[in-house]
């Protein structure tokens, strides 16, 4: 095995809170989660259990419900959560990282209250909708629209590929209400069981475990005090929730591939191959140390931007960057790890199997690797 990355942000707070993500992981996850993946979703308690132990409402206000977390305890999280190696139940069961910050921050107080306390408790959930069947990353021209309608806005158009989208009650929506360009863009929340609301599930790759859905909006009626900031000022609140999903993701990543190096690396020590163990094989022990080397270099990168998040910086450019690397390292991990299980990585019920499934989404959702190059290098001036 390879020795975790550290940091001298990782306090005995940090590291108290990761014996508990530990101890929920082993026990309320991973005997679990191969068959979560194959029933395509997991029990919606699980949700309540994640609550109890203060998982759901890091980094939310303490006033509703909420614990206060920095970048470092957001590392420990992604971390801890890696290791039973189901990208979708964290997937969905944190969804609530991505879309509730905008109600955080751009929700007035009544609906902030109304609102929080709820999702943080793992009773009620909550999903981001961004992306459109005819946009993926291109938000700036989304074409769902909201128009008002006195005190509602008249919602039209459809979502895709929203992460707890079946099950959310809570949905942070990005609609048009103005004319072209980032300028027009608003963000609102609507109710999971608004009249003109219907879902459409649909079959992936991977992340098996967590409902994904089409949404469709048909003249939905939202009432005008969901909008999340003013109207007209999404785009900025959804650029700046992207920036936490990137690293976020980029922690998640780096995380599932360093399961991979572990679980390759013991499986090489009790695979007999010509009269020896795998790990003895010169070509297997270079591959291990390859997947080991760029898990490392990811972590540190991590690391790095974690840090200088807290200090005040805003470092798009990097952070692109590491979203990036940690994607390409986690499907370098996960295809080289396969390579070594054999037959046996090619079999349903290996995390190994499971991870490489995955690898994908996290290539292409939060921004894809395309998009990454092309913002840092505007965000360089290149």
């Amino acid at each position: 095995m390879i020795k975790p990355a550290t940091s001298p942000f990782f306090t005995e707070e940090h590291e108290a809170f990761r014996a508990v993500v530990r101890r929920f992981v082993a026990k309320e996850i991973e005997p679990f989660a191969s068959a979560w993946d194959e029933a395509e979703e997991f029990p919606r308690e699980l949700y309540r259990k994640a609550a109890a132990i203060g998982l759901l409402g890091l980094g939310f206000p303490e006033a509703f419900g909420g614990t206060p977390a920095d970048q470092f305890m957001r590392i420990v999280v992604s971390q801890e959560l890696a290791r039973h190696g189901s990208g979708g139940v964290n997937a969905s069961l944190m969804s609530h990282g991505i879309g509730a910050p905008p109600i955080a921050f751009a929700g007035k107080p009544e609906v902030q209250a109304r609102v929080l306390p709820g999702i943080l408790a793992g009773e009620k959930i909550s999903a981001l909708a961004i992306t459109e069947p005819n946009g993926g990353s291109d938000v700036a021209n989304l074409r769902t629209t909201a128009r008002r309608d006195g005190d509602h806005y008249i919602v039209n158009g459809e979502k895709t590929f929203i992460t707890s989208g079946m099950r959310a009650d809570w949905l942070t929506v990005a609609v048009r209400t103005g004319g072209a360009g980032p300028g027009g863009v608003s963000l609102l929340l609507i109710p999971g069981d608004t009249p003109g609301l219907s879902r459409t599930k649909l079959k992936k790759m991977g992340w098996w475990a967590s409902d994904t859905a089409t949404l469709h909006f048909d003249n939905c009626r939202v009432p005008a005090e969901y909008l999340l900031g003013d109207e007209g000022g999404g785009f900025p609140l959804i650029m700046r929730n992207f920036n936490s999903e990137r690293m976020g993701m980029s922690a998640s990543c780096a995380a599932f591939a360093r399961v991979c190096v572990d679980e390759a690396i013991g499986y090489a020590r009790e695979r007999q191959t010509f009269g020896k163990p795998l790990s003895q094989h010169q070509v297997i022990r270079h591959k291990l140390v390859d997947m080991a080397q760029k898990v490392v270099a990811t972590e540190s990168m991590l690391m790095m931007l974690a840090w200088r998040l807290t200090q005040g910086e805003s470092p798009v450019a990097e952070i692109c960057m590491l979203k990036n690397q940690a994607t390409q390292t986690m499907a370098f991990c996960a295809s080289e790890a396969v390579q070594i299980f054999g037959g046996a990585g090619f079999m349903r019920g290996a995390k190994v199997e499971r991870i490489y499934r995955e690898v994908k989404v996290n290539a292409i959702g939060g921004g894809a690797e395309e998009i990454m190059k092309d913002l840092a290098s505007r965000q360089m001036g290149l």
